[in-house]
């Protein structure tokens, strides 16, 4: 039987009051796990400035993020990820955002954490917030590494769109059978997926997706009010 609703999050800045792709890459700059520390930060703040001001291409992003990962093996990767859930991510998982969550896996919603950020960050965190699916930018992966390339259509901007074309495809479902679909995000980046599903909310939003919003009339949703806001 096919869920009447459909709930989908975007996760850094709207389930995570930060971004994971960036905390990853400066974890293992602090840590000593990213070559040249200074180089690697420069990088990424760069990236964080260009995402934010939506000139970031996916290929640019993998260029520096998913090279970090193939630069080690998977078991050192695994175990630097749990010292980063455990110091980074799990301590600003809000109440307000697993309520959220919780609120449409109640419901019997069919849910779907639908991410730019790579899945070997992504997965761990999905499975934290009891998210059963995930979509996320995929790194690729052979002979037993990862090769620091983009596998398939990465989850970003009008990628969004296709990847979960795809995935409801694979169920033999479209966003038209349900009643009603919701996507959460913070983004300008994710405009064209707020605007293909019938109920979009802007949360936490940028003050480019907040001018947006008021514009078209988009439900605002602000969860982390009462926390510092982590965005530049």
């Amino acid at each position: 039987m096919t869920p009447r609703r459909l709930a989908l999050f975007d996760l850094d800045h709207t389930l995570l009051p930060l971004d994971s792709d960036y905390q990853w890459a400066d974890f293992l700059a602090r840590t000593g796990r990213a070559g040249d520390p200074d180089e690697a930060r420069r990088r990424n703040d760069d990236l964080m400035v260009r995402y934010n001001q939506g000139q970031l291409t996916a290929e640019q992003a993998a260029e520096f993020m998913l090279g970090l990962l193939a630069a080690h093996t998977p078991f050192d990767l695994a175990a630097w990820h749990e010292e980063f859930m455990a110091q980074v991510v799990r301590p600003d998982i809000t109440p307000q955002a697993l309520q959220l969550v919780e609120r449409h896996l109640s419901a019997g919603d069919l849910c779907a954490l639908v991410t730019a950020t790579n899945s070997f960050v992504t997965a761990p965190i999905a499975r934290a917030f009891g998210v059963p699916h995930l979509i996320a930018t995929d790194p690729e992966y052979r002979n037993g590494r990862y090769t620091g390339r983009i596998q398939g259509t990465p989850s970003f901007k009008e990628g969004k769109v296709v990847r979960v074309k795809q995935w409801l495809a694979g169920m033999g479902l479209t966003l038209a059978d349900f009643s009603e679909s919701f996507f959460y995000s913070d983004s300008v980046n994710d405009v064209p997926l707020l605007e293909a599903v019938s109920r979009p909310v802007a949360a936490n939003p940028s003050p480019s997706l907040r001018d947006i919003a008021r514009t078209r009339g988009w439900q605002v949703l602000d969860l982390f009010e009462h926390m510092e806001d982590a965005k530049s």
